[in-house]
């Protein structure tokens, strides 16, 4: 979102955003993505395809003959037959910086390996996983207590600033093809990633309780289950809970909910 409102404010003509279609939400209602509202209320037309693969989806783009695609956080592979249509090709901001940490989450595995900065990356889309020329950086320190949610903020904003400096000097900058052999993968994550031990490092379940927010959560076994980690800290060697939250219930501090379980 804040990359489409900061294109729209730089006075770009955006023809089309393109999302993903509304999904079921709890108790089955139906929640149209976040972009589709921000879209809806800049005025703006939108298109919410089930695959960007789609024959369908593919003439639409090719009848509307953009010069310039943008993809942000869009969550599905675009096709070569989508990459060739815009003239200008199509850039894409992504989370990390390149070639650290390809893939669909980097924010939460730049916190769980224990990065100390991390930053964003506007480059050139090609065929392969953030494979792409390099258009532009810009970095940041990761703070000692932030978690995936604070850092996305952060990120998202700083990438919208760079995306529109960037397609600003379009025509004059020379992009730089990644250092391919340094590249790492940061895959998509699964609810088990989020299953603490009591038998882990302290840094380590720290790490994993601030990647894994706001989701799949980070969660550790007591005598009344497994119960959900919001935050904590690393007293000495150990790890310590500051406020969880039970199963259909709201956060808690700790010590309310488990007292010494």
């Amino acid at each position: 979102m804040p990359s489409l409102r900061a294109l729209y404010d730089a006075g770009h003509d955006i023809a089309l955003v393109i999302t993903q279609p509304d999904r079921p939400g709890n108790r089955g209602k139906i929640n149209p993505p976040a972009v589709k509202t921000a879209a809806q209320e800049l005025g703006l037309p939108i298109y919410q395809p089930e695959k960007s693969r789609d024959p369908a989806a593919v003439e639409r783009l090719r009848e509307l003959n953009p010069d310039l695609m943008v993809v942000v956080a869009y969550g599905q592979i675009i096709p070569p037959s989508i990459l060739s249509i815009p003239r200008l090709g199509v850039v894409n901001v992504h989370a990390s910086l390149l070639p650290r940490h390809r893939g669909a989450a980097p924010i939460a595995h730049a916190i769980l390996i224990g990065d100390r900065e991390t930053g964003v990356t506007i480059m050139r889309m090609d065929e392969q996983l953030d494979h792409g020329p390099i258009l532009a950086t810009r970095s940041t320190p990761i703070g000692e207590r932030e978690d995936s949610a604070s850092l996305t903020a952060r990120l998202a904003e700083m990438g919208a600033e760079l995306l529109v400096e960037t397609l600003d000097r379009l025509d004059v900058i020379t992009a730089v093809e990644q250092n391919h052999a340094k590249a790492t993968v940061a895959p998509r994550l699964s609810r088990e990633d989020g299953e603490l031990s009591q038998d882990m490092e302290a840094d380590e379940m720290d790490r994993r309780v601030r990647a894994l927010q706001p989701w799949p959560g980070a969660t550790l076994p007591t005598s009344r289950g497994r119960v959900k980690v919001l935050s904590g800290h690393v007293e000495g060697e150990r790890y310590v809970p500051d406020v969880v939250q039970l199963p259909g219930k709201k956060p808690a501090p700790a010590k309310q909910v488990l007292g010494d379980a």
